[in-house]
């Protein structure tokens, strides 16, 4: 499959490939939610064998971003509101104890003014702003690559690789959920969430007071948009809590 002068990639390679070529499909919202295609459909768009789609949509199956049917192929894995809810909660409860951890240096590795935890943390920092520039310009698709990276590199400093893919599989699975909805938005510049430097200002002074205001606010407007985001039943619209409800709105605050 390689063209001349260009290095040949293995299976696993091109497996990786596809799945990524797949995923980024699916958050960019080219792929619906209850889309189905076959292997042959994939192997046929990609120009490749069957082996690799297939090894390819199986790991994203098991990701949760697609469903198999063993008669009709593969379809986009559709989320309820519900199921973002319990991510919502999932990620409260891992990313409280890590950065309680982070904070209160629990560990001589966790101590935020160890010089490679400060380094590590600077270049955290440093995706951070890109992905805030990308949240007030509005570019939903740019902000989706530097969101992710950004959390990923974040975990990954607490040298727990089950920890960072755990996290890192259930962002994308948010992302897939609610970029349908964002899509859908005339305008997303003001809905986007960007206080990711503000985040990594909060760990790396030892703040554990303003990360948690800062992870509580994030949470608790997560929760209040997805209900501004998700239709009702009856396709009526929106649908919204009481606006008392609902926590004070920041510019720039939104999912996932």
């Amino acid at each position: 499959m390689s063209r001349p002068g260009t290095v040949a990639v293995t299976r696993s390679t091109l497996r990786q490939q596809i799945a990524d070529a797949l995923r980024d499909e699916v958050l960019a919202g080219r792929l619906q939610p209850g889309q189905e295609f076959t292997v042959k459909e994939i192997a046929d768009q990609y120009g490749v064998s069957a082996t690799p789609v297939r090894e390819a949509l199986v790991d994203l199956s098991a990701q949760g971003l697609l469903d198999a049917d063993q008669h009709r192929g593969f379809r986009v894995h559709e989320y309820s509101a519900d199921d973002f809810r319990g991510m919502i909660e999932a990620r409260s409860l891992v990313t409280e104890g890590m950065f309680h951890a982070l904070t209160h240096g629990e560990a001589p590795h966790l101590r935020p003014d160890e010089p490679r935890l400060a380094a590590h943390l600077a270049g955290v920092r440093r995706r951070g702003e890109e992905a805030r520039r990308a949240a007030l310009a509005g570019e939903v698709t740019v902000l989706i690559g530097y969101d992710l990276r950004f959390w990923k590199e974040l975990a990954s400093a607490f040298g727990n690789p089950y920890l960072t893919d755990f996290l890192h599989r259930l962002r994308v699975q948010m992302w897939v959920y609610v970029v349908q909805h964002l899509r859908r938005l005339p305008d997303p510049r003001g809905r986007l969430w960007a206080r990711h430097t503000e985040l990594v200002d909060a760990l790396t002074a030892g703040d554990a007071a303003a990360a948690r205001a800062i992870l509580d606010a994030y949470t608790a407007y997560s929760l209040s948009l997805v209900e501004g985001l998700t239709p009702d039943p009856a396709g009526k619209g929106p649908v919204r809590r009481p606006a008392q409800q609902d926590p004070p709105a920041r510019d720039a605050d939104t999912l996932p």
